[in-house]
């Protein structure tokens, strides 16, 4: 009998090819004209993205990832790419590992040609974002199965949606944070990627999310919340770390407007300076790898905004990239799927 063959796919995000404005407009145009993202109907989302954000965003985001850009490329990719490659020898023959990108290059479409030529017979996708949100994991999602419904063999596929609550990444990530003595800050912030709270609303209709309790426990309906799990994520964190109450908090990032979840994380860096917190330790575990939104936005953009507050020092907890405590925990995230 032939033995099962299975394929591991790995899905972020994206990034430009190169730093350039023409690069980084190819990105913007193919990321906020997905519906999930920007959930206005057709002609409106294409009137204000390609006609007002995409051309006057491209080149301020180009000059954004000009300053991230490292000898190797996008630290996106390179910690991606890293991360397969010592994800692939942990794993040895149990899978085959390949990366897509959401947007962009390597592209979900090639990674699905060559697990289409290869002849698995599963399929493993995991969104490389630990809370679910329809326009990260859901999106990743769609396109692959956009993707494999074309083919005339489709193999048993499997999506891990989300895996913010699995104690294997709870433990790694606790791991990260810890190596860099929390108890000795005087305060840390959870920071996570933002969303218009539309898209939350979405998830529990019928309880709007402005009106959902979830930064207190996880209620009933906030199985794919995005705003319960990321309150959720930092009490698991919290506890793991043994953080007192009153010196930790959540907030929300790279919000596009004020129409989005609160409270935004600038305003609390901001608010945190003023009543006298000096040395800030900021955690962003919506992130699996280091990208624009953590290196740049948090480590550049936020420290100066802290420091110019009356702050004396915000650091960042690094992501976990390709670290090993991350592909043990991942390896343990797959085994039931394995």
């Amino acid at each position: 009998m032939l033995k099962d063959k299975t394929a591991l796919l790995l899905v972020n995000v994206g990034t430009p090819n190169n730093p350039s404005v023409q690069a980084v407009r190819r990105y913007l145009f193919q990321f906020l004209n997905d519906p999930r993202v920007i959930d206005l109907p057709w002609l409106a989302r294409k009137i204000l993205v390609n006609l007002i954000i995409v051309p006057f965003r491209a080149p301020k985001s180009a000059k954004l990832y000009q300053r991230l850009w490292t000898d190797e490329g996008s630290p996106l990719l390179t910690n991606t790419l890293r991360l397969q490659e010592k994800l692939q020898k942990s794993l040895d023959s149990q899978a085959d590992v390949f990366v897509g990108m959401r947007y962009q290059e390597p592209s979900i479409r090639k990674a699905a040609a060559s697990i289409k030529e290869g002849g698995y017979t599963r399929l493993i996708v995991l969104p490389m974002f630990p809370q679910y949100a329809s326009s990260t994991s859901g999106t990743a999602s769609q396109a692959v199965m956009e993707e494999i419904g074309k083919w005339n063999t489709i193999p048993h596929v499997h999506f891990i949606n989300q895996f913010y609550n699995h104690p294997a990444f709870v433990d790694a990530f606790a791991q990260r944070i810890a190596a860099y003595q929390p108890n000795t800050y005087d305060f840390v912030l959870f920071s996570y990627h933002g969303l218009p709270n539309n898209h939350n609303d979405k998830s529990h209709p019928g309880i709007p999310s402005a009106q959902c309790e979830c930064e207190k426990a996880m209620p009933p309906h906030g199985q794919f919340c995005y705003k319960a799990a990321c309150y959720e994520t930092t009490r698991l964190l919290v506890e793991k770390l043994n953080l007192q109450g009153d010196k930790f908090t959540t907030a929300f990032q790279s919000r596009l407007s004020n129409n989005w979840m609160q409270p935004f994380t600038d305003k609390t860096l901001n608010m945190l300076a003023q009543k006298g917190i000096k040395r800030l330790l900021v955690v962003a575990p919506s992130f699996t790898a280091d990208c624009l939104e953590t290196t740049d936005e948090i480590g550049h953009e936020y420290k100066n905004e802290f420091m110019a507050a009356g702050g004396e020092q915000l650091t960042l907890v690094e992501s976990l990239n390709d670290s090993d405590p991350w592909v043990d925990a991942l390896k343990q995230i797959l085994a039931s799927h394995l």
